[in-house]
């Protein structure tokens, strides 16, 4: 089973691209985050024809996720955090092939000091108690997405430009250390430790063709479905397609 999950950046605008890479990577599930559009725009018949049915919540502006997936129907579970009934498209949740798939998109926070960075640490808080509930139903789980925050030092290139960013603050570093020690498994990282793995660059300053990026996508598994993972990685050569998204996708393997 190959789960994906891919910032999108606008997904009326990089549907040719976002086709050409599913029709490459064939993913049987994909999460999509900052779709950039409303519920009524979603491009549903034209990702139909491609293959792949999908759930999703729009939002105009830089919100919006959505669950595709192929050869099957993904089951909505839950489209918001609790607690957040009337907020941001950010979160959505649906069961596919025996699997919960959550997909995220975490407030980016800057700038920081501010009522952005504080909206941050409360989502991320909100996003950790919901977590913590699915460890506790003991089920297959990923939870996929843009998080918007840099691990650790090997995940940045020249870690102190980064120094003031809400994306490298301690306490949303902590945030993601504290998901680690709960026992969600950062995917990714297990198949390449040691290893600078990227999945954004700026398009600023010639970010891709220097490798001067960041990771802050992430794939999560939950305990009960760790030990089949068998593969992970980044698709890099879509950051370098025509008028791509700032991210590349990433993608897990399991033996399910």
């Amino acid at each position: 089973m190959k789960i994906a999950t891919f910032n999108i950046n606008g997904v009326r605008g990089r549907l040719p691209l976002l086709r050409q890479w599913l029709a490459e990577a064939a993913p049987d599930v994909l999460c999509l985050q900052e779709l950039k559009c409303p519920g009524t725009a979603f491009p549903e018949e034209e990702l139909r024809e491609a293959g792949y049915r999908a759930v999703w919540k729009g939002q105009r502006a830089w919100n919006g996720v959505a669950i595709l997936a192929r050869d099957a129907e993904p089951v909505l579970t839950r489209d918001h955090l609790p607690g957040e009934e009337d907020g941001p498209a950010r979160y959505i949740e649906a069961a596919v092939g025996g699997v919960l798939i959550g997909c995220v998109y975490v407030p980016n926070g800057n700038p920081r000091p501010g009522p952005k960075f504080d909206d941050k640490l409360r989502w991320l808080q909100r996003f950790e108690d919901h977590a913590a509930g699915l460890l506790k139903a003991g089920i297959p789980v990923v939870l996929a997405g843009d998080f918007n925050i840099i691990p650790t030092d090997l995940d940045v290139h020249k870690p102190e430009r980064w120094a003031e960013d809400a994306l490298f603050h301690p306490g949303v570093r902590q945030a993601f250390k504290r998901l680690g020690a709960a026992g969600w498994v950062d995917a990714l990282r297990s198949r390449h430790p040691g290893e600078q793995v990227f999945t954004f660059w700026d398009y600023k300053r010639h970010a891709y063709d220097r490798n001067a990026g960041l990771r802050i996508d992430h794939l999560l598994l939950s305990p009960a479905l760790a030990p089949t993972l068998r593969a992970a990685g980044v698709d890099a050569h879509v950051r370098g397609w025509d008028k791509p998204s700032d991210h590349a996708s990433v993608w897990i393997a399991l033996e399910r």
